[in-house]
């Protein structure tokens, strides 16, 4: 965002915030004309106009209005002590947040957003939303046409995540609003996940996030240069990898492996909800599963018991590295580090378990397995 000017120009809303919205309420609740606020930003009124039509218009979507009335509120609870036109400047841990309006801050919303976001890349899955509940939650449809619930959602973050939107709604007068993730939505988890993967890593001075309108995220290296992250978590690094290519120009890992690797992510998937989906599986591959819950349904104590046979099958170290990187959708690197491996040897031993992986499946489920759900 530009820096605002002025001596008497300053905006009450947390960093997080998107600059249209900063500029819409800027303009309706200070009363700062569109011209003033250009100035202020340091960019042309047509610019400002835009934004603030924009913003009018989505104010049928119930998250943005909840978001825009929450920072309305919280600037109007602010601005008392103020003269009309000009409001103090506040930071994301400003006590005026927790009093009523937004408490929240980036910290927080990209924790969340990078478990949502990454629920919402699964097929078929949308984030539902009704005006009369304080949590939205994740859902997605299984093959016979069920409807799962994957994760839930506080109410303030899916309006944050909509306000930034990284999640749209295509019905907002539907009585009950299904989102699904946006091109800013998938950019935003490349870039987070590529955050998180590098603070694991112990290479966090090297990170550079993208814009959300980049569509990468990128890595800055000690040149000074920039490159595109190698694999997004919503496909998980098995599709990396698949398109690497060995000595001889064939790709590292085919077609078949990485069906496998994804047959074991779906029953994993599954196999959470079984589980209350918060538990550990660090340790799953030497046989210390997570315990299933007393509710838990059929379909997913299925899933449940295919992912510990499989693993079982593997034994440790097979079982710990598609477990890491076909579930967890950690990169080769940190899976070398957890597990004590030398540098780029995660890749043979990926390729090597995959291949176990495939003949346990033929051996018990066959070439097409159970149906999913």
């Amino acid at each position: 965002m530009n820096a605002r000017s002025g001596p008497d120009f300053a905006d009450p809303f947390p960093q997080w915030v998107p600059d249209a919205a900063r500029n819409y309420l800027t303009h309706t609740e200070s009363g700062l004309s569109i011209r003033a606020v250009a100035r202020a930003c340091a960019c042309h009124p047509s610019t400002i106009l835009r934004q603030v039509r924009k913003l009018e218009i989505r104010r049928d979507d119930l998250l943005i209005d909840g978001a825009l009335k929450s920072l309305s509120a919280q600037a109007s609870a602010g601005s008392g002590e103020h003269q009309k036109g000009t409001i103090s400047m506040t930071s994301d841990s400003n006590p005026t947040e927790a009093a009523g309006g937004f408490a929240l801050t980036q910290q927080r919303i990209d924790q969340e957003a990078c478990r949502i976001l990454r629920r919402l890349c699964e097929q078929g899955a949308v984030l539902a939303a009704a005006r009369d509940l304080d949590t939205a939650v994740v859902v997605r449809e299984t093959a016979e046409g069920d409807q799962l619930r994957t994760t839930s959602v506080d109410r303030e973050i899916a309006q944050a995540m909509a306000l930034k939107d990284w999640i749209a709604c295509l019905d907002p007068d539907a009585k009950i609003a299904r989102y699904y993730i946006t091109g800013l939505g998938r950019a935003a988890l490349r870039r987070l996940t590529a955050e998180g993967e590098n603070r694991a890593s112990g290479f966090a001075d090297k990170l550079a996030g993208d814009d959300t309108d980049t569509g990468w995220a990128m890595m800055k290296l000690e040149t000074g240069r920039t490159r595109p992250a190698r694999y997004t978590p919503a496909e998980s690094p098995l599709i990396g990898l698949a398109r690497r290519r060995d000595r001889d120009g064939g790709y590292f890992l085919t077609r078949d492996m990485v069906v496998t690797g994804e047959r074991l992510r779906e029953d994993f998937e599954l196999a959470q909800l079984a589980t209350g989906g918060n538990l550990d599986w660090t340790y799953a591959a030497v046989g210390r599963m997570p315990a299933i819950c007393a509710d838990a349904t059929p379909a997913a104590r299925a899933a449940h018991e295919r992912v510990r046979a499989a693993l079982h099958d593997l034994g440790p170290g097979l079982g710990d590295v598609v477990l890491r990187c076909c579930c967890l959708l950690e990169g080769l690197e940190t899976t070398e580090k957890c597990m004590g491996w030398s540098a780029r040897s995660g890749k043979i031993v990926l390729r090597i378990a995959l291949d176990r992986l495939a003949r346990h499946y033929r051996q018990s489920q066959g070439d097409s397995g159970p149906l999913i759900g």
